[in-house]
């Protein structure tokens, strides 16, 4: 075939079907209720369910997932959660998501609260990096996941009698971590007792209102196996928590003191660590800078969860080989988990070895 032939034939040829663009970004929100295992009681609620805010964010073939368990405590919901994310929607999907600091940055600027809303941003976007990049989170933040620390089993406030069905429903956990700050706590904790030497942790959740009660109570339970205190007195009560301090002989963790890195300084004299969650920190990126700046002051450091998915809970296992302490195990009190993530084998956290978060469908 000469040129001229060539060239008309190739004019009247069928045109090739050009592939197919990928779609683009997209971004759902959904609440999910999640129904609990036990009736859950703190000093703050009593409640048979929560609702928690799960984001998918969608680009390139890749979704990430995201959650954010918002409390009443933190003046949030689920909806309020998640008309945030809708209020930075058009950002999301016109932003680079590998530059995720800066999206974040601008997240925090244009949003006012609602951190467990921005948790959810936070933890989608470092989950879709992290398949993007083909790594494990743990490994993108330079982490050993042989280096997971032990998991508390969480029992909240409850009858006696309900409260040791469920120390023993909690055989498999080497230690437990126990709510109290009622007028019920010597019960609680002889209840607990009465059942398992296993050692101890206590979540005041703010309860005692009383510095002296704080010591009283504190120096029974230690006498009791308990090995730390979390937020005995109400979160403004910074110098009484000192004046605690120097009366009791176990650690004392601030949590509902403790939000966001910029408040840790102010603790280090008042407490003796921190309680880290994503949900009232705003994600892993600012829970990161939280465990980084309590070791560069010498305080001790504990991750913790809301009662969540495996969503949130992996997102924050990632984070544990950083920590001294975890609290894990929101995902273990709900009966309607959605995703299967980080596992708990006798107690240790075994981070999967998948992209991003690794989660898998229930």
């Amino acid at each position: 075939m000469n040129r001229r032939n060539f060239l008309m034939a190739a004019a009247v040829a069928p045109v090739a079907p050009a592939l197919a663009a990928p779609p683009g970004p997209s971004i759902e929100t959904k609440i999910l209720r999640l129904n609990l295992q036990h009736t859950w009681t703190t000093t703050m609620s009593s409640s048979q369910y929560r609702d928690t805010l799960h984001v998918a964010y969608a680009r390139d073939g890749i979704t990430g997932h995201g959650e954010g368990a918002p409390i009443v405590r933190y003046h949030e919901d689920a909806e309020s959660a998640r008309k945030a994310v809708e209020s930075v929607r058009g950002l999301l999907l016109s932003a680079n998501p590998m530059q995720f600091a800066k999206v974040m940055a601008e997240v925090f600027r244009r949003v006012p609260g609602e951190w467990a809303g921005k948790a959810a941003i936070d933890i989608a976007l470092m989950d879709w990096v992290g398949q993007k990049l083909g790594i494990p989170l743990y490994t993108y933040f330079g982490l050993d996941p042989k280096d997971t620390p032990l998991t508390t089993f969480s029992i909240g406030i409850d009858t006696p009698e309900i409260t040791k069905q469920k120390t023993r429903e909690a055989a498999d956990f080497p230690i437990l971590k126990v709510k109290v700050g009622l007028a019920t706590d010597e019960p609680t904790i002889e209840a607990v007792r009465s059942v398992t030497k296993k050692p101890l942790r206590v979540d005041a959740n703010e309860g005692w209102k009383d510095k002296e009660e704080a010591v009283r109570k504190i120096n029974w339970l230690e006498k009791m196996g308990v090995e730390f205190i979390e937020q005995p007195l109400p979160a403004e009560m910074i110098e009484e928590t000192r004046w605690v301090r120097g009366r009791v002989h176990i650690p004392i963790i601030a949590d509902e003191a403790c939000q966001r890195a910029s408040e840790i300084p102010k603790l280090k004299d008042a407490f003796d660590g921190v309680n880290v969650k994503l949900d009232k920190s705003g994600g892993l990126l600012e829970a990161y800078r939280m465990i980084q700046i309590a070791k560069a002051l010498g305080m001790k450091t504990m991750l913790g969860c809301m009662v969540s998915s495996s969503v949130s809970v992996t997102a924050a296992a990632h984070l544990s080989p950083l920590v001294d302490y975890a609290d894990l195990d929101g995902n273990l009190l709900i009966s309607n988990d959605p995703f299967r993530g980080v596992l708990v084998e006798k107690g240790k956290l075994v981070l999967p070895g998948r992209a991003g978060l690794g989660l898998r469908g229930a």
